[in-house]
């Protein structure tokens, strides 16, 4: 079964939903306001796993994680790169790399001092 068999997204100008029907699982739905959004991530995988879009919100603190596979994911994955809520050309480097988490904004690094 492929993931976007199961795993769908809609999006309109102010929300995004997602809903699944997973096998052998209850379906489950939720939704996000896309002027929440604080921090979007970009997980490469490896060829047997779809890769992932992580979604940080001001709604909740864990984040709301879209498979890029999903029914209407990669248009999900356009319009968040033409509303400007990742960096074109950081999502240019994700999509050359062959694994790695990309974020933006970039999450902060301590200093060792």
């Amino acid at each position: 079964m492929e993931v976007s068999d199961w795993f769908s997204v809609e999006f309109d100008e102010d929300v995004v939903r997602l809903s699944a029907e997973p096998l052998e699982q209850e379906p489950w739905s939720q939704q996000f306001r896309w002027v929440d959004i604080k921090r979007i991530c970009f997980k490469v995988e490896d060829v047997t796993t779809s890769d992932g879009i992580y979604v940080f919100t001001k709604a909740r603190p864990e984040s709301f994680a879209i498979p890029i596979e999903a029914r209407r994911g990669k248009e999900l994955w356009e319009e968040i790169l033409s509303r400007g809520l990742f960096d074109a050309e950081l999502a240019i480097e994700a999509a050359g790399s062959v694994e790695g988490i990309f974020c933006w904004p970039p999450i902060p690094t301590q200093s060792s001092e």
